[in-house]
This record gives structure tokens, C-alpha cells and sequence, in this order.
């Protein structure tokens, strides 16, 4: 079953019983990834780096692929 499958399910079901309607799937993507990089940033300043954009080292390791470090962005 698909997801939009379920929530058509979900959403026939919250008329039928009353209850509040759920959430569309996907609408909170965005907001679980932009707080997936701010945990990625905080976890980064208590463990003593700089917080950096945490896809900054997705890229340089996927231009780099030899795992040479580099200073920067």
C-alpha cells in the first residue's frame, strides 16, 4: 500500500469517526531535514568543530573521492 493509498484510508476513516484530519504526506519533509542539519551543526560544536554545513563534507568527498582533506567550504 502505497502512502497516499493510506492516508486516503486514514482521511475516510477521521470523517466516518470525527476526529482531526492527518497530516498530507510529506508535508513536514522539509522541516525533519533542516532539523536533521541543525543537530548535525549543534552536534558539531559540542564535540569541538566548526559548524559547517554538514553537506560540505558530502561533497567533498564526492569530488575528492581519495579522501583527501581540504581547507574550506
Amino acid at each position: 500500500m502505497t502512502a497516499i493509498e493510506q492516508y486516503l484510508i486514514d482521511t475516510y476513516r477521521a470523517t466516518q469517526q470525527g476526529a482531526p484530519m492527518p497530516p498530507p504526506p510529506g508535508r513536514d519533509d522539509v522541516a525533519v531535514l533542516r532539523s536533521a542539519r541543525t543537530y548535525a551543526q549543534f552536534q558539531a560544536v559540542v564535540d569541538g568543530r566548526g559548524a559547517r554545513h554538514p553537506w560540505w563534507a558530502a561533497l567533498r568527498r564526492l569530488t575528492h573521492p581519495h579522501g583527501a582533506r581540504q581547507c574550506g567550504p
